[in-house]
């Protein structure tokens, strides 16, 4: 079935804007300029701050959903269910989880290339399968282990890419390459325990994905933008390029945009982006499938990649090419991209109707647990 035309911009917008959300974060580190009290020029590693202009963009999502909603209610006919009414608090376990790794994530950003941190961000699909069987005693297919093992074989192939690229690097150090993409691996932790507490305590609410992340987005706004007091005060001495040596001088950074508005460039970009990323990849699940959705997340790697390449951030590496399609084959089993292939072969085809016959009985008995679950995380992107 061919798309239409508001189906090819959803997804032309959630590739584009996804694109720019990684590449504008990375564009930010690139910025130098003096900081306060005439301290010399260094440049713009802020992470924290970034962080919090991450978690704005996806508070704006909440008044995209109270704006849609008044429109709904004016039609003569409402279609939008706004969903069932909730506690606010059942999204502080998440946006505690999503603050967390979205903050690691930014760091490690500092650390390592823009390509290598959308490749490696691919294993969060290995800790959210291995979580849901441990706590939502859900059942992997066959397909789906494979997924995760081939998943893993790629990991290793982005790792030792890094590890070759470190080594002829001048801009990051092995160290700081390899630390970074380690930090990245540990994020993706975080994250698939925030995608097993969303599908257990949001979904079975029934709550409408935009109203989600946004709730999410005001948690992580407030109690970040709080946090940034303490961790003015806190000493990490060499691990951290601001002037006073502290986890994050936001002060600092304002300092900075002061005397380098451009700066504030990159920042919008990451604010605006995350929150169309997040409605544009909301809509694309709605208005054609979850594999799209993944296959669009895919193209961003690449779109990320060839930017970086045109720009001169990074040099070309051929491991770089196996480990992604390592990661793509990986990634495309575990959300059975190959069935329709698999569907065409009569020796497959048996297996085929097993493994759907699996799913239909494991998505039925989720159902009954969870009425509202909707099967994947509301907020991908953090």
């Amino acid at each position: 079935m061919a798309w239409t035309k508001y189906q090819l911009m959803l997804a032309a917008m959630m590739l584009v804007t996804g694109s720019i959300n990684t590449l504008s974060a990375k564009w930010a580190d690139f910025f130098f300029a003096p900081g306060c009290k005439d301290t010399p020029v260094h440049n713009f590693t802020h992470p924290f701050v970034q962080a919090v202009g991450m978690f704005l963009g996806e508070l704006c999502c909440l008044g995209v959903f109270y704006l849609a909603l008044c429109h709904d209610r004016r039609r003569p006919e409402p279609k939008m269910n706004p969903g069932q009414n909730f506690n606010r608090l059942l999204f502080l376990p998440p946006a505690l989880c999503d603050m967390t790794a979205t903050s690691i994530m930014y760091v490690a950003l500092n650390m390592t290339s823009a390509s290598s941190f959308q490749m490696l961000r691919g294993a969060v699909i290995i800790f959210t399968g291995l979580l849901s069987v441990a706590f939502l005693g859900r059942r992997l297919l066959a397909s789906q282990w494979i997924g995760i093992l081939i998943t893993i074989l790629g990991l290793v192939v982005v790792g030792l890419a890094d590890f070759v690229s470190g080594q002829r690097d001048d801009d990051h150090k092995l160290s700081e390459v390899i630390t970074g993409d380690l930090l990245i691996i540990m994020a993706q932790i975080i994250a698939a325990v925030q995608m097993v507490l969303e599908e257990k305590f949001v979904y079975k609410h029934d709550v409408h994905p935009l109203r989600a992340v946004g709730n999410e987005g005001l948690f992580g706004f407030v109690i970040l933008s709080l946090l940034l007091v303490p961790m003015y005060f806190i000493p990490v001495g060499f691990t951290t390029s601001n002037p006073r040596g502290v986890l994050e001088d936001a002060l600092d950074a304002f300092c900075q945009i002061g005397h380098n508005p451009m700066i504030i460039l990159p920042l919008l970009g990451n604010t605006v982006s995350i929150a169309f990323f997040n409605f544009a990849g909301l809509s694309v699940t709605k208005e054609m499938s979850a594999t799209t959705r993944m296959v669009l997340d895919s193209l961003r790697t690449v779109v990320i990649w060839a930017v970086s390449l045109a720009v001169g951030w990074e040099k070309f590496h051929g491991l770089q090419v196996l480990g992604f399609i390592v990661l793509l084959a990986g990634t495309g089993l575990y959300n059975g991209l190959h069935r329709p292939l698999l569907a065409r072969l009569p020796c497959c085809r048996r297996m085929q109707e097993e493994e759907e016959e699996e799913e239909e009985e494991e998505d039925n008995g989720r159902e009954r647990l969870l009425p509202g679950a909707q099967g994947r995380s509301v907020n991908e992107e953090s």
